[in-house]
């Protein structure tokens, strides 16, 4: 049996729904995060992502803006409708993250830290745990057992690419960890295309194939101006560039037996400010 996550106003993921999440890789400025908010609610996301917190290779690089980065997104969510994923780092963030979070996110790095998805799966609220860059199929499922066994049966799983050897792409993305994922587990399983390369032209083409794949849902990273980004400018998909890619896969969907997730807040949000997706007989709410 397909389980499904359910979350902010009326969002599912897995079944036969299928979600789009996205939005800045870190939150940078409450301008830029706007207009990517915007963006991504006119164009049809279930779900607004970004990091307040960023675990960074090097000290030196930007490391978020933390709690004030919580309190940005957490209004973008208020105006666009869009419930918000965003990363923990540090099991004693679980609680200031999820007060202003839908999902919580335990990223790459984090697969493995045993205290964190402890803590986290004491809690009743959605989470996006991403698979290792170096970490088996088993040792992904393995880190889910840890939030599991705390009582926390909300868990979805991410693809988000392995270490390879050819320098060609960010990561090698793993997509046959799609259906491998979903015939040892009933957990949703969504892909992130955007680390999975790392580069920008690629995200879409990978998209579409985790669609037909199996994937339950996508995290794309969307900026509007990758060039100045923070961080990860060079994955990051423009607002335009992440209109054209959402309206692709909302009409495939369909033949994939899927029906397009999104909160019920969002269409009257997306309305007020002048945009409209377009809704399509796929779209589902929570009943």
């Amino acid at each position: 049996m397909r389980q499904t996550v359910q979350f902010g106003n009326g969002v599912q993921i897995g079944g036969d729904h299928f979600a789009l999440i996205a939005g800045p890789c870190a939150v940078e400025t409450r301008e830029l995060l706007d207009t990517v908010a915007d963006a991504v609610a006119g164009a049809g996301a279930a779900a607004l992502r970004g990091g307040a917190f960023k675990p960074r290779t090097s000290p030196q690089s930007f490391q978020g803006l933390g709690g004030p980065g919580l309190e940005l997104l957490a209004a973008a969510s208020r105006r666009t409708g869009l419930p918000v994923v965003t990363e923990v780092l540090d099991p004693r963030d679980v609680a200031l993250v999820a007060g202003s979070a839908a999902v919580l996110q335990i990223g790459s790095r984090n697969m493995q830290n045993f205290p964190l998805l402890r803590e986290v799966g004491r809690l009743r609220q959605p989470v996006l745990l991403k698979r290792g860059a170096a970490a088996t199929i088993d040792e992904l499922l393995a880190a889910a057992d840890y939030i599991l066994q705390g009582g926390n049966d909300q868990v979805v799983l991410c693809e988000r690419g392995v270490r390879g050897f050819d320098p060609s792409t960010r990561y090698l993305l793993d997509l046959t960890a799609v259906p491998v994922l979903r015939q040892r587990t009933g957990l949703p399983v969504v892909v992130d295309p955007s680390h999975g390369t790392g580069r920008a032209e690629l995200v879409a083409p990978m998209a579409k194939a985790a669609l037909m794949a199996g994937a339950d849902g996508l995290l794309i990273e969307v900026h509007a101006d990758p060039e100045r980004a923070l961080c990860d400018g060079r994955q990051a998909l423009r607002p335009a560039e992440f209109a054209q890619l959402a309206a692709e896969l909302r009409r495939l969907v369909p033949f994939c037996g899927r029906r397009w997730s999104r909160p019920l807040a969002a269409d009257s949000a997306v309305t007020a400010a002048g945009a409209n997706p377009g809704p399509l007989d796929d779209e589902v709410h929570a009943p």
